[in-house]
Parts: C-alpha cells; structure tokens; sequence
C-alpha cells in the first residue's frame, strides 16, 4: 500500500489503514525548497539547522507520547528539510574552499577532481611526450622519410 494507490500519504497501522489527504497538505507545511536556501548566508542556514532540529526532537517526543497522526507525517517532511539545509550549507562551503584556492599551487585532496586511481597516477599530456635533448637531435637530424608513389 502506497501513496500510489490511495493518492494521498498513507499508513497501516494495527488498525486499519491512516490516510491523510489533502486536509493535511493544506495546512502550515516545514517544507523548505533548495532555491529558497541557497539565497541565504551561512549564518541563516545555521540559525534555520537549528530550528529543524529542534522541532524533529518535539516532534518525537510527540510520537513517544502519542501525537496526532499529522504530527508523525511531519517527521519525515522535517528530516527531509533539514537534509536539504544541510546540502545547501555543504555546497556553499565548498564553493567558498574552492574559491580560496582557485590559483594556489596546491589543493585540499577532496577539491581535487576525482577521476580514477590510474588516471590521477599517469603522467599528464605534456610529460609524456616530452623528449630528451638526445632524442630531439636524433629526431630533427634523421627526420622520417615520405616516399610518394606514381603509377
């Protein structure tokens, strides 16, 4: 039984199957859109963080003791939010890391493209076709000889 067959948020408890419907979508949603997040600083995300927190830990006391259902469907939609605060907050931290580094000769191993294990091992393009000065004189003194065919 999911949300795709009753067309609402749906749970079976010990009796019977719980729906909540559109009545409980309607009402004052935690919900918060990534978009919204990203327009704030550091410091607001934070303060925002510690709300969500605060109510999750309300809200599961509220379980405990035997909330409303619409209290126990808010639990999932609050660890959602603070999931998203939190990738907002990451990805802001890292921009900024990278920024500071853009133009340093080295970088923190997790700003680094990744890539593979060989890949980050092999040598780069320009040292593996480097040549010796040996080598270079021995190229430009016997250069490869083209031959052109008439028939």
């Amino acid at each position: 039984f999911g949300s795709s067959h009753f067309g609402s948020s749906c749970t079976i408890p010990a009796r019977g199957v719980l729906c909540v419907g559109a009545n409980f979508r309607s009402s004052k949603m935690v919900r918060v859109k990534a978009f919204e997040l990203r327009s704030k600083t550091s410091k607001e995300l934070l303060k925002e963080l510690d709300e969500m927190k605060n109510e999750l830990a309300q809200l599961r006391v509220a379980k405990v003791a035997g909330g409303a259902a619409s209290k126990l469907a808010k639990i999932k939609v609050v660890r959602k939010s603070i999931a998203r605060i939190l990738t907002v907050y990451n990805q802001k931290q890292k921009a900024e890391a990278r920024k500071q580094y853009k133009g340093k000769k080295y970088m923190p191993l997790d700003l680094r493209p990744k890539k593979t294990r060989a890949i980050r091992r092999s040598l780069k393009v320009e040292q593996k076709f480097m040549k010796t000065p040996k080598m270079k004189t021995k190229t430009s003194n016997f250069p490869m000889r083209r031959f052109a065919m008439t028939m």
